[in-house]
């Protein structure tokens, strides 16, 4: 009589065929990241590589946003002002701003403060941290529309901060804001100037490309190793049901505080890189449109999955760029003027564009895989192996 003979799991081939799939993506996906600001520079000059700056800037951002808000589930309006703190705190760290307004900075730091970064990044990362628990702390007990509102009232109140404290002791020089923030220095190579490396001239929008890649990748670690954690599974359990959460002896007031900490150190990471970036920061870089942008990338992305946001905040940074770059010159080749302001053409499209993207794909582009589908693609899997008699 014929016995069944127990199947011997597979211990080598799934794994290794896994992981060669696995490197094969990201071998790829490096040199793809690596040779991008070539190509779309060669293509569309230094202004095309700024973009992509922006892009890695908002992938940052949206990282962080999604943290609080894909992660631990809590509607967050007001995050713009992490990366304000972020911004503020490079600028005042590194710029001759505060030696020009305070005599005793000047006598210790006659040509400014400027603070190496490496200092000034965990400076405003801490900084900004402490003003996500500052936001965190009373808005425990709300959830959704409230809490959607007081986030939003935060966000202004930062805005607004930043906007009059020129006055009665000049500290953000209000409207006009802080102008000669120090470039970034990495190895002793000053992002703001031209470097020639391998027979290739690097000019400061590809330096800063690479770098911001590089926070990116960091970020991206983080938010991975977070996700599959404790601490992840606890944001988890409270995004889909706080008192159940509760019941399971989850310390919901700590864990939504760290999900707001975390989320804002990144905000502020950004915020520093944009400071250096620009070389100057102003109150109108930190206003509730882009708060409204960053959740945009993380909804049109897919909320809660890593790969998702960074592709909705590559895409909300390129295409309204991309519209404003063609809607001038097609209106001239099909009327021979400007019909429509190419601003409100561009802000229509964009706005059309998000609109029919959520009717079609409600759960992002790139949403994550449901618990059902990764079952099923498990069963699927065992039901093609042979069983041997």
């Amino acid at each position: 009589m014929t016995s069944i003979q127990p199947i011997e799991p597979s211990t080598t081939l799934i794994p290794e065929k896994n992981m060669t799939k696995t490197l094969t993506v990201g071998i790829v996906t490096a040199i793809v990241v690596a040779a991008l600001p070539f190509v779309v520079g060669a293509a569309g000059g230094n202004y095309w590589v700024r973009v992509l700056d922006f892009a890695m800037l908002y992938v940052m951002l949206a990282l962080g946003l999604n943290v609080v808000v894909g992660f631990a589930g809590l509607l967050d309006l007001g995050y713009i002002a992490f990366y304000a703190v972020g911004a503020y705190t490079a600028a005042l760290l590194t710029s001759p701003h505060l030696a020009n307004q305070f005599t005793w900075i000047a006598n210790m730091f006659p040509g400014g403060l400027h603070t190496p970064y490496w200092i000034v990044v965990p400076c405003a990362m801490a900084l900004a941290a402490i003003a996500g628990i500052l936001l965190g702390a009373p808005t425990l007990r709300l959830r959704g529309d409230y809490l959607a509102i007081v986030t939003l009232g935060f966000g202004e109140i930062v805005r607004i901060f930043m906007n009059n404290l020129d006055r009665p002791v000049n500290i953000t020089n209000g409207p006009q804001g802080i102008t000669g923030v120090a470039p970034l220095q990495v190895f002793g190579f000053n992002l703001a100037q031209p470097h020639e490396i391998l027979g290739f001239t690097f000019t400061s929008v590809y330096m800063y490309y690479y770098v911001f890649v590089i926070c990116a990748l960091l970020v991206i670690w983080v938010c991975t190793r977070l996700q599959h954690s404790r601490i992840g599974r606890a944001w988890a359990a409270i995004r889909e049901d706080e008192i159940a959460a509760k019941a399971m002896g989850i310390n919901t007031r700590n864990v939504k505080l760290l999900a707001f900490a975390m989320g804002a150190s990144f905000g502020g990471l950004s915020g520093a890189m944009f400071g250096a970036f620009q070389g100057f920061v102003s109150p109108e870089s930190f206003t509730f449109w882009e708060s409204v942008v960053v959740l945009a990338c993380v909804v049109l992305g897919g909320m809660g999955h890593i790969p998702g946001v960074i592709l909705g905040a590559v895409l909300l940074a390129i295409f309204p760029e991309f519209l404003r770059s063609t809607m001038g010159p097609l209106q001239h080749m099909l009327f021979g003027h400007e019909v429509v302001d190419t601003e409100v053409i561009r802000q229509l499209l964009y706005g059309l564009a998000m609109v029919i993207i959520m009717l079609y794909r409600s759960e992002g582009l790139w949403p994550a895989a449901k618990h059902e589908d990764k079952i099923a693609k498990i069963a699927k899997r065992a039901s093609k192996k042979p069983i041997r008699a």
